[in-house]
């Protein structure tokens, strides 16, 4: 970064891609867990890929790709977690890039969650 300006262009670009402002009742929320933990395990890249292929496949109007802190469940990082109105909200596990990728076309666009990437009630221990 050389000036304010660019610094104001990039955060611009990012609020844009990322839909931090732009949420609604009727938009499915997508959430990356961006704390420490997260960043660390891979996160950033996660959050990239799939706010890059929410505008890429014309999604930006019904998914909102967000971030937020702590989830709690560092040992499961980078956590994203996929809040359909009037549905049960799905949680995502030890996702990288790729596996963010097969959300977007099987859960987001196709409507099947993607089983072996989610948490459930039996490997929390």
């Amino acid at each position: 970064m050389k000036s304010l300006e660019e610094l104001k262009a990039i955060r611009n670009k990012m609020q844009g891609q990322v839909g931090l402002r732009a949420e609604d009742s009727n938009q499915t929320r997508v959430v990356v867990g961006m704390a420490t933990c997260g960043i660390a395990s891979g996160a950033r890249p996660v959050l990239n890929a799939l706010s890059g292929l929410v505008q890429e496949k014309g999604l930006t109007g019904k998914v909102a790709v967000t971030q937020t802190g702590c989830i709690g469940l560092c040992q499961y990082e980078p956590i994203v977690e996929v809040m359909e109105p009037g549905k049960s909200k799905i949680t995502y596990i030890k996702m990288n890039p790729d596996k963010a990728a097969e959300i977007v076309e099987r859960h987001l666009i196709g409507g099947h969650v993607v089983e072996e990437y989610t948490l459930n009630s039996a490997d929390i221990k």
